[in-house]
């Protein structure tokens, strides 16, 4: 018993110096990594970081293995599962942020830029390969410096002079009898220091934890908001330098690609107004198409054109013109740096003349100035160094309290100017119809032929077969009844056959649940033959137009159909419910997520369907899962129907 108990004191301290080779290999890595962050952020060369970050989790993943075999601390990895590869579209073609790419290699590489990057275990792993060399290492190697110290001091004290260090050799080793009785217990600290910082971790957030980074969120996007609103300033100038030279000089070459080239900022801040909980969409008219007449002249208004180059430049005149959304994007132009920088600013600026409230009174001490050597900080707002603390942290407060409403107070400032107007609304809701209106029609048609060919090379095959197979029954049955009475079995069967083809034919076009029981029972009733667990919520006060249950229908229907056959999903959740006029169901699964809209899915699909009734589906498919689809129908609901059930 006493040979295990040093055995394992004396493993434990060989165990110990292994893993302080392991937190320098840490610092190592550390340095690497740090070396490609900056030219990978600072840079814009993110292509850099994937490969290295990827490389480098064998130190996390090594460290993890060691505690859970020396410690018996089992750490499971957290990382995210690798992203499927992208596949093709109809056209062959690979879709990644609405670009076409002929060969997968760089969507898939920008997808494994956004699942290292994405994955918080990547960053968990970097914070350990920093803090491992500063605390883990010495950790685990005090119990070996103890013994190394300790037989030191006991070497001086036996070889030195007589009389002299006598009171080394105690001392030493009680050091290594420290060390080796420490030993199990250091070495089980640093598992659960390891565990600590590379284990799996659910986010938890206190009430105080997330007002503070919902502050700070507020606050970097302000700070953003502001940059842009700086880039405005130049933008703002040539604009006005553009319609002056236009309109009072005649020089119609400088209008379109100012107006043109700027549409790409103001979109932006369209798209950072989401920040502020406003949503601002483009008000933009479409392009009209270059007409030309019979006699081989193109028209552009009321002026004729010989070659296409001249009138497609005038088209493009009159198109950007005639937009009220260049000029009111111009007028956004002039006024942003003064009202939307106002708005930004007076948060930015309480905070930060509140910290410097709170340093100055040190700042004063630490470079031996009073406070009335540093301006009018002291003399005319705090009075002396002593009021400046409370001053400089009631400003900081304050101004953290006002940002968010500072900042939806910016939302509705961009909306007021770069939102549609009324008219702009209406020709975006022309196109948009346009649009829906084409895809339903090609939906449609290959609806119909679907039910065409399935009707011709099902039912329709078998009651032709079921015609010939009576035909010959009713010549045999009189000369052989036993071949006869086989006969009409077979054809008793492919009538079978027959209907059931017919009723899934039926059920694929209108499910009668549908009809007579509505949409929850419908999909109660998918929900029955799908292999999968699947829960069902309903709360539905009455039933929507045909129409739109049937749309609503088939789209949770290729829902559930993509959990089970992509997703690899193992229970899946329906909920379905009616708010704020709109139908609203929710279908979540528990799959390895990663589904994209833009990759030519089945998503696709549903949303040119709903598109249909101006249906909305968000998609929320991180790496990893789970995936979560809403679909948004607007809809009244009528009284509820009584079943004859």
């Amino acid at each position: 018993m006493t040979g295990e108990l040093v055995r394992r004191h004396t493993g434990a301290v060989v165990r110990g110096l292994a893993l302080g080779g392991l937190a320098v290999a840490a610092a190592a890595s550390f340095t690497l990594q740090m070396a490609l962050f900056v030219p990978g952020f600072i840079l814009g060369m993110v292509f850099l970081l994937p490969r290295p970050l990827v490389v480098a989790r064998w130190l996390p993943n090594l460290a993890r293995r060691l505690a859970g075999r020396w410690s018996g601390v089992e750490i499971s990895s957290p990382y995210r599962p690798r992203p499927q590869p992208p596949q093709p579209g109809p056209d062959g073609l690979y879709e990644r942020d609405r670009q076409l790419y002929r060969s997968p290699w760089f969507p898939a590489y920008m997808d494994r830029i956004d699942w290292v990057l994405g994955d918080t275990a990547t960053w968990r792993d970097l914070r350990w390969t920093f803090l491992e060399p500063v605390v883990g290492g010495p950790l685990a190697l005090l119990p070996a410096a103890l013994v190394a110290g300790g037989g030191w001091l006991g070497y001086a004290g036996v070889t030195g002079p007589a009389g002299t260090g006598w009171w080394a050799v105690p001392l030493g080793l009680l050091a290594v009898t420290a060390g080796v009785t420490a030993a199990p217990a250091l070495l089980s600290a640093h598992a659960r220091w390891t565990r600590l910082l590379l284990r799996p971790v659910e986010p938890t957030l206190t009430p105080a934890k997330r007002w503070i980074l919902l502050r700070l969120l507020v606050l970097v996007r302000m700070l953003a908001l502001l940059g842009l609103t700086l880039l405005v300033v130049p933008v703002a100038v040539l604009s006005a330098l553009a319609v002056v030279l236009t309109f009072g000089f005649g020089l119609i070459v400088a209008f379109p690609p100012a107006v043109e080239h700027s549409r790409p900022l103001t979109n932006l801040r369209r798209r950072m107004a989401r920040w502020s909980g406003v949503e601002v969409p483009e008000p933009y008219r479409p392009r009209p198409p270059l007409q030309r007449r019979p006699d081989g002249l193109y028209q552009v208004g009321k002026s004729l054109y010989e070659t296409p180059r001249m009138a497609a430049y005038a088209q493009r005149m009159d198109w950007l013109v005639r937009d009220p959304a260049s000029w009111r994007d111009i007028i956004w132009q002039l006024l942003d740096p003064l009202v939307g920088g106002v708005l930004l600013a007076v948060p930015l600026g309480a905070i930060g003349y509140g910290i410097w409230g709170l340093a100055l009174p040190r700042f004063t001490v630490l470079i031996g100035l009073r406070g009335d050597d540093l301006g009018p900080w002291h003399g005319n707002v705090a009075g002396n160094g002593a009021i400046a603390v409370p001053v400089g942290l009631a400003l900081a407060v304050a101004g953290l309290v006002v940002a968010p409403s500072l900042l939806r107070l910016h939302g509705r400032w961009t909306a007021l100017l770069l939102g549609p107007t009324v008219r702009a609304k209406l020709a975006l809701r022309v196109q948009r119809l346009t649009e829906t209106r084409a895809d339903a029609t090609e939906v449609q048609a290959a609806e119909l032929r679907r039910i065409e060919r399935d009707l011709h090379d099902g039912a329709q095959a078998r009651l032709v077969a079921l015609g010939l197979t009576l035909g010959a029954a009713e010549q045999l049955v009189e000369r052989d009844p036993a071949v006869a009475r086989e006969l009409i079995a077979e054809a008793r069967d492919n009538a079978a056959r027959a209907l059931t083809e017919l009723r899934d034919l039926v059920r694929g076009i209108h499910p009668p649940v549908l009809a007579e029981r509505g949409l929850g029972d419908a999909v109660r009733a998918l929900a029955l033959d799908c292999p999968l667990p699947v829960e069902v919520t309903v709360d539905l006060p009455g039933r929507a137009e045909a129409p739109v249950e049937s749309a609503a229908y088939f789209a949770v229907s290729e829902l559930i159909t993509n959990a089970v056959r992509h997703a690899g999903a193992g229970r899946i959740a329906v909920d379905i419910g009616h708010r704020d006029d709109a139908l609203r169901i929710v279908v979540t699964d528990d799959g390895h997520g990663g589904a994209d809209p833009t990759r030519g899915t089945g998503l696709r699909g549903i949303e040119r369907r709903l598109g249909t009734f101006d249906g909305v589906v968000t998609v929320d498919s991180p790496p990893g899962g789970p995936t979560t689809v809403v679909l948004e129908l607007p809809c009244v609901l009528s009284s509820p129907r009584t079943s004859t059930c």
